[in-house]
């Protein structure tokens, strides 16, 4: 059921997009702001409260209306599996981003392509070179992969029923909107959704690291991961973009034209310029690297359907 419960709710995803904005972020950021208001006092106390109260509860709720559903009918909680998928994976409302500037840059279209980049980055980038602007959608495309599709599905795969893709997904919703907030009158209340995130995350990322890894440049990938990762303000982020750079043989990271200014980062990956044929090069290590995770749950389940 796992396994066909991710292969239909991707399939879905990729036939028919979630606007996921209005249908899930949106009410969340309701719900984000009145607890905020409810709660924050700018201690980490009671961002801590507040983020066990929707996280943890929304997770075992989950677990509880999986078992309910399995129990009047498996069909029913199969059913229930794949639309709490749909609506947490949500890889496509970032993917057409990623598409469009390909083709822009295929056209020639420099200008097109930096502004469609600022809409998805939320910043402007209208002095990036060509290259600079394939170099930052690849990034953005790798860590979007992880965590819209591999965070979101190997907790799926460990906790009951969709309950892991819920608690998934709330607590990178709520690591983003509370835990990067640096504005003094927030305090440290996002501090807590920040590092629960981390520690959340921190098994998927690797995996999906080392799933870039076996399906692209093995050497390459690993060489930089252990290398560069460390240089990145952003763990998660630097193993991700580290990895990828190195499985495809592209160079990451390095400085930006960005808000006007010239913003330096070090390198990350290795090999040559971005260029639009690396962008379509990533599509396929995404791909792959799906591919390689989707057949070994199917292993998985094989042996165990075998051992019973």
């Amino acid at each position: 059921m796992t396994l066909f419960s991710l292969i239909i709710a991707l399939l879905l995803e990729q036939v028919r997009p979630l606007p996921v904005k209005h249908v899930v972020l949106d009410p969340l950021a309701a719900l984000s702001g009145a607890l905020v208001s409810r709660f924050n006092d700018g201690q980490a106390q009671h961002g801590r409260l507040a983020w066990v109260l929707v996280v943890v509860l929304g997770t075992v709720g989950t677990a509880l209306a999986h078992y309910l559903l399995w129990e009047g009918h498996p069909l029913l909680a199969f059913a229930f599996n794949v639309a709490v998928l749909y609506l947490t994976m949500g890889f496509r409302h970032e993917s057409h981003f990623f598409t469009d500037i390909h083709l822009a840059l295929r056209m020639g279209e420099l200008d097109r392509a930096r502004e469609l980049l600022g809409e998805w980055r939320g910043r402007s980038h209208r002095d990036a070179s060509s290259s600079e602007v394939a170099r930052l959608a690849i990034e953005q495309a790798l860590v979007a992969a992880h965590r819209n599709v591999f965070g979101v599905a190997f907790w799926f795969v460990i906790l009951p029923g969709p309950s892991g893709a819920v608690m998934y997904r709330l607590a990178r919703f709520f690591a983003e909107d509370w835990g990067q907030r640096t504005d003094p009158e927030f305090g440290e209340f996002g501090r807590f959704a920040r590092r629960a995130f981390e520690a959340i995350d921190w098994v998927p990322v690797r995996l999906t690291a080392a799933s870039f890894s076996i399906v692209g440049n093995f050497e390459d990938a690993i060489y930089c991961w252990r290398t560069q990762a460390v240089l990145w303000p952003d763990r998660s982020s630097a193993i991700l973009l580290s990895s990828g750079g190195g499985a495809l043989g592209v160079r990451l990271g390095m400085p930006i034209h960005e808000s006007g200014e010239i913003v330096d980062r070090p390198e990350l990956g290795q090999g040559d310029e971005a260029d639009a044929d690396h962008m379509q090069s990533t599509v396929g290590l995404v791909w792959r690297a799906l591919l390689v995770c989707l057949f070994m749950l199917a292993l998985l389940g094989l042996a165990g359907w075998v051992g019973g």
